[in-house]
Formats: structure tokens, sequence, C-alpha cells
């Protein structure tokens, strides 16, 4: 039997973007590795990944194969096997019997591929349905505050200008969780002082040369209080200032009061720690990490302004070994015209797309909607109001279609369920949001049974609507290669495929180099007058959220390592070790509150009620309950997740979850 090996790449919502190698023996996958070859992972998967690539992804009896009608109840989980034929005209009858802004969408990042993660969007732009906009679930408070102040959120820096570079704060950020590769190689690597800004003492933090832990929503205040040093030890670099900033005048009154003491009472970060980060990233080169989490709070976007203002006032930007990062976009930093795939074009009407916030009462009002497609996301399982959802979610006369590789939450809520092809099956392209790459996603096998890759489910949608444009049957390979043309490489696909993964430069690039920003005024604004017309204040401000009282706890909820989202979560081995939910608070705050390790205890707050297992562990700090998200509801004993418990509250910017400022009673189960 002769062993082949193919190269492919993961397309994970994930930073690392790694490189993968498959043997194939007999056409079938014998085993899913990492890549000896390439530079991020080094020959080695993640767990998570490894175990769920040679485990469910991989599994027939897991995966599901044929197109399935619901039999019984919503959410009974009681289906039969049809035909695509019956599936695809029932779809088209439905969906063609209402209006198309009743038609609501949701996707987000099951998968991160370009073609499966972009395409289905030109069968719902050329429909008219509406989009329920995919950032409102993660990070859209994030985008629009870095929009004020740089102009993008999508152009951050190369990962290998670290060579260059003295310190790096990383803000919020749980690499070892989030981004494994760069936890076990770009950082602890990086040449210089890693300071982790955590609230909790995660693997990474424990790791890092300094870490400091802000009590939750204290950010901004830290970010006054660094840019207070700044300026009182005279780190601002005002030549930059003055040719490539706009505001400062106004921000440096703001700044006087806002001294490490202040700042220490606010966030209970010692002020010696404060002056001393503050000196560390002034001195520079210094690049700041800012992470998903630290926007998913009520003030997030208030947030990611301040946070931003330390590369504005020091130039920390646009020079090899600096520069501020949140995501690095296809587009941006590749040069592939990313709104292409998705066909806006292609639409006809207005149909403003609605947040995830929102999503409870407009399926529960038959006059918003009367259809939902679902593709690359778990509703059931990550969104908030949990129960509230699976109700609506009941609704008969609500016409639901899931599209997903594993019969999900969702899945069980479906009139019609379709299966979906993996990264495995299909010939795509990958490019990560860290490192400034491009990779080939492989096909190496057939999917399993009827199963098909969603850009090809669309297609076959489009047909049956009695849809005629053409770009909604274009096929794969010429996308791919209109989007390898893009980025200047001056390789084709079959060149791309035999090297697995492709950096974009030979050398590390610095972004932001030629100092010019897609803000009104071309300048970094730390003053933003669009800022001000949206009503979030010209500047951003110091403000902290409220201490729980009550004797209420802040409820983090951030990625479990076990789990990708809510992916991989069901597959065995993986369920064996995420286990059923857990809550962990610091010793001292369960001795306070007569509680013992490992009894079950209960969360509530007015949203709903968990009830869940206690850990105790000093990584958490006192005042904050944590709860990583990841399981299936369906899986677990109760039923349910942590986002039973976490409410639609927005960020004050983009209608955004803040799930990071949820708060809790607990109490003994």
């Amino acid at each position: 039997m002769t062993i082949e090996l193919i190269k492919t790449t993961c397309p994970r919502d994930c930073y690392d973007g790694c490189g993968i190698v498959v043997e194939r023996e007999d056409g079938a996958i014998r085993r899913v590795l990492g890549d000896k070859a390439h530079a991020v992972s080094r020959g080695s998967l993640c767990a998570k990944c490894a175990w769920a690539y040679n485990g469910a992804w991989i599994d027939p009896n897991e995966r599901l194969g044929r197109p399935l009608r619901r039999t019984g109840p919503k959410g009974s989980g009681q289906f039969e096997a049809i035909s695509w034929d019956a599936a695809l005209d029932e779809i088209a009858a439905r969906l063609g019997a209402v209006a198309p802004e009743t038609v609501l969408t949701g996707h987000y990042t099951g998968t991160c591929s370009a073609i499966a993660n972009g395409f289905p969007m030109r069968f719902f732009n050329r429909l008219g349905a509406t989009e329920i906009e995919p950032d409102t679930i993660c990070n859209m408070a994030g985008h629009l505050a870095l929009e004020y102040v740089i102009g993008t959120a999508g152009k951050g820096f190369d990962p290998r200008t670290a060579r260059d570079s003295r310190c790096i704060l990383v803000w919020g950020a749980n690499p070892s969780a989030s981004a494994p590769h760069a936890h076990k190689h770009w950082l602890p690597e990086f040449p210089g002082t890693v300071v982790v800004i955590d609230p909790i003492r995660t693997p990474t933090a424990a790791e890092a040369d300094i870490h400091l832990q802000p009590r939750p929503g204290s950010d901004a205040a830290l970010a006054f209080g660094l840019l207070h040093v700044l300026q009182a030890e005279g780190l601002i670099d005002r030549a930059f200032i003055a040719a490539h900033t706009l505001g400062y005048d106004e921000l440096e009154p703001m700044l006087a009061s806002c001294t490490p003491a202040w700042a220490e009472g606010q966030t209970g970060v010692p002020a010696e720690d404060i002056v001393t980060v503050a000196r560390l990233y002034g001195q520079g080169p210094s690049m700041l990490w800012l992470g998903q989490a630290l926007q998913r709070q009520r003030l997030g976007g208030n947030i990611f302004r301040a946070t931003a203002l330390l590369p504005a006032v020091t130039g920390q930007i646009g020079k090899p070994g600096t520069g501020i990062y949140f995501l690095n976009g296809k587009g941006p930093t590749r040069g592939m015209k990313m709104g292409r795939v998705g066909g806006g074009e292609l639409r006809r009407n207005e149909a403003p797309s609605v947040s995830h916030m929102d999503l409870v009462e407009i399926l529960a009002d038959p006059a918003r909607a009367q259809a939902l497609v679902l593709w690359n996301i778990n509703i059931a399982a990550s969104n908030p109001r949990q129960r509230e959802l699976m109700t609506v979610l009941k609704r008969e006369d609500l016409f639901t279609v899931v599209i997903d590789l594993f019969m999900t939450d969702s899945a069980d809520y479906a009139d019609i369920v379709l299966p979906a092809a993996s990264f495995l099956e299909f010939d795509d392209l990958v490019g990560s949001y860290f490192h400034l790459s491009v990779g080939a996603q492989t096909k190496v096998t057939d999917p399993p049974g009827e199963a098909l890759p969603n850009q090809e489910i669309f297609r076959r949608l489009a047909r049956r609507m009695g849809f005629t444009e053409p770009a909604l049957f274009e096929d794969d390979r010429a996308i791919i290669d209109a989007l390898l043309a893009d980025t200047g490489l001056g390789i084709d696909f079959e060149e791309l495929k035999r090297r697995g993964t492709v950096d974009i430069a030979p050398e590390p690039v610095v972004l932001h180099e030629e100092l010019e920003f897609a803000t009104p005024s071309g300048r970094i604004e730390i003053a933003s007058a669009a800022a001000e017309a949206a009503g979030h204040g010209r500047l951003p401000h110091p403000g902290v959220e409220a201490v729980p009282a009550d004797g209420q706890l802040k409820l983090l909820s951030p990625a479990s390592p076990w789990a990708m989202n809510s992916s991989y979560a069901n597959d065995g081995k993986i369920r064996e070790r995420l286990g059923e939910p857990i809550v962990m608070l610091h010793p001292e705050e369960a001795s306070g509150r007569q509680l013992k390790d490992g009894q079950s205890v209960t969360l509530s707050n007015g949203t709903g009620r968990l009830t869940v297992a206690l850990r105790l562990d000093d990584m958490v700090p006192r005042g904050v309950a944590y709860c990583p998200k990841g399981q299936w509801p369906k899986l677990t004993a109760s039923h349910g997740n942590m986002n039973a418990l976490v409410s639609a509250q927005k960020t004050d910017m983009g209608e955004s979850t803040s799930v990071h400022s949820t708060v809790v009673n607990i109490a003994a189960a």
C-alpha cells in the first residue's frame, strides 16, 4: 500500500493558519498531521485540531451525509433522509413564497476559507435577504473603533517584524487557547519583553515577563494611566504627533489627572507596574496586540480607541518592530479582492443587516422573519439569551434551514438540514488573520455520502430559484485563480498546493510604512469628528465599568483550549476533555461564600440560570467567575452553556456582544 502525503492548510477561526500534511492510503485519509516544513505548525497541530481532524471530522458515522427533513417537533432532533432534489425543491418553494427581506441568513467562521466563507452571500444578495451582521457576535466594536482612529481594523503588523522589537503588549488576548502556536513558538522567541494584560492568569500570562491584571472593564483607565507616564517622562514623539496625528492638543489636558496612583485605584494594577510598562513600551520599538476579548465589553469600543492612542503618541507604528494589531485581513494585507467573493453587486433591494443582539426579538416577529438559513454557525450554542433563542427557534411558521457537517444544536431546530463538506474535501484558499501568508486548502478525499461544499449547495439552490446571473455559478477554480492573481505572488494554484503555504513577501512587511491612514484627515485621529457625529465623543475617555455590587461576580467566558468556539465539542475525545461546564473562582472568593471545590453551584442573573461544577484556582482574581465557552448545550446535563447567562446588552459601538460585561450571582445548588 502506498501512502501519499498531501499538503493543505487549516481554515479554522484561529490566528495560526497551520500547515497540514495528510497521509492518504487508497484514497482514504489515514492521519492528519502538522507540516514539519511549515513556519507556524512546525510539524504539530494543536491538540484540539489533532483530535477533531483525526476523529469526528473523518468519521462517516459522526458526519451528516444526506439531506434531512424534520419529522417531529422543532428541537426534538427527529428527521428523515430525503433526496437533494426534494430538499432543494422545498427550500426554493418556501424562500420564493415570502418577501425576500424576511429571509434571514446567519453565518460566521465555521470555516474561514475564502470561498466557503464568502461565496454563499452571492445567493443571499441576489435573493435580497437580510443578513445577520456576522461580526456583531464577536468583534464589531473593535472594527469600528479602530476605523475611527487609524482607518482600518484589518491591517496590523507582520508578526515577522518582531525580530526588530523590544517590547510587546498582548492586551486582552489569550494565545494559549486561541493562537496555540503563537503561544508555543512566537511569543517565547520574541526578542524583547512580553507584557500580557489580562484579568486571568492564563498560561500565556503566566509565561510572560510581566503580567498586569486589571479589573474587568477598567482597561481604558489603564491606557490613560500609561499615557500619563509617557507624557510625563517625555516618551511621546512630538514630531510624529505633529506630522501624523490629529487631536493630541485635545487629549493632553485629560492626561494630567490620570496618574499611576489614580489608575491603580481604577484598575487594581499597582502604580509601579504601570510606570514600568509605560517606560518599556515608550522606549520601543514596541508592538501592541489587541485581543478579541478586549472589545467584548460594554465600553469595548471606547477601550479600543483608548489603547490605540499608545502607538499614536509614541510613533510606534509604520517602522520595523512596531505596530498595532487586531486583525490582518486578506484584502488589506494581501491584496485579495474579497468583496467580489460575496457578490454585493447582485443585491437589488435595501435590506439593512441586523445585529445578533436583536435576534430573539426579530425571530419572534413573523412580520420580520419568515425564514432562517444558517451556515458556518451554531447560534443555539453561541448566541446570547440562549433559552429565549431556543424558544423562538421552535416557531412552526419560521422555515429554518441549517447547513453543517454535524447535527448541531441549531440543526435540531431546522426544517431542512443539508450536509456540508469539510475543508479536507474541496479546494479553497486560506489566509491567516495573523501571519501574512496564503495557503492552499487542498481536496484530499471525497465528502461522506452526499455532502457538498457550501458554495456548491448555493449554486444548486440558485438554479432551483430560477436565478440566471453568471456570478451565482462561477466555479471554484476561477475564483481561486482571481484571488491568487490579486496577491501578486506570481504562482498558480497547482504550485501553491505543492508548497502548501507561501508568505506574501520574503522579508517582514512594515505595515502602515507610508503613514497614510484611511481616516477623513489621512492621519491617526486621536480626536474623531466621525466618532463624535455617531454619538461616541470626539476622544476616548478613561471611564470604567462599575464593580459588581451586592455580592455579584463578573462572568468571563473566554475560549477553551479544547474547542474552537463551539466547533469540536462533539468529538468524543474533546468531550472528555471539556467535560461538563464548570465555573472557576479564586479560593478566597469561594471561602468567603462557604463554597467548596467540586460542589455544584448555580449561576444566575436576570437572563437565566446554569448549574455547574465549582473549581478553585488562584489564576482567577477575586470578584470574577471564569467559565470557558464551547460546549454544545444538548451534550451537557443542564442542556445549556454559559450563553444561558449572557444578555444581549450591546457594546458602545457596533451593536456587538458585550459578553464579558455579564454579571452573575452564585450559590450552592
